[in-house]
């Protein structure tokens, strides 16, 4: 009866340790956030470095639209970006924390992935297909984020740092609009007619 159990025993801690070999447990960094305010200040050093690198991609997405309502709506969100970022020291400021940048895994994989748009469409509609479609997935990106640092804001009873980061959240989002009324109508229209040529 005990040789059942110990291999029973034995079967189930040889089962538990092949999932943690799998990967269903992350072994954190020794600088790993431990509270909710660390996690928050990681995440806003994090879209702080996004936004700045965001200001050096927005100006070569609008020089290869061909669209002059997407260059200016491109030009125009460049503006407002630089406008985030003040916004964003200013948040470190009301939490006591000094602006710094963390490397955004997620921006720089983003601004990639609309750098290989442009390289795989012609020039004209498509690339500002293109173009609106991988400004569209940031815009959705920041959203959520600006979203989830406001909640946890919220939380920290940083109500000053809350409005100011709902405030940059309602700028994605309107952002976001502008890009689809672009797409709708005329940009996605007139890249379908360049299939039928």
């Amino acid at each position: 009866m005990k040789t059942t159990e110990t291999k029973s025993t034995s079967a189930q801690k040889s089962s538990a340790t092949k999932t943690q070999s799998k990967g269903q447990t992350v072994k954190p960094k020794s600088d790993a956030a431990e509270g909710l305010r660390e996690l928050f200040v990681d995440s806003l050093k994090d879209i702080y470095w996004a936004e700045k690198a965001l200001t050096k991609a927005l100006p070569k997405m609008a020089k290869n639209a061909t669209s002059e309502n997407l260059v200016k709506a491109i030009n125009e969100h460049l503006t407002v970006t630089e406008g985030q970022i003040g916004r964003l020291e200013e948040v470190f400021k009301l939490i006591g924390e000094k602006a710094a940048a963390k490397k955004c895994d997620a921006m720089e994989g983003l601004i990639k992935e609309g750098e290989s748009i442009m390289e795989e469409t012609q020039q004209g509609p498509v690339r500002d297909a293109g173009i609106i479609a991988a400004s569209q997935k940031i815009e959705h990106y920041e959203i959520a984020t600006y979203g989830t640092l406001a909640a946890f804001a919220l939380t920290l009873q940083e109500e000053d740092a809350a409005a100011l980061l709902e405030q940059t959240l309602q700028e994605e989002k309107e952002a976001d609009t502008i890009l689809t009324e672009a797409a709708y109508n005329t940009i996605n229209f007139d890249a379908s007619e360049e299939d039928e040529e």
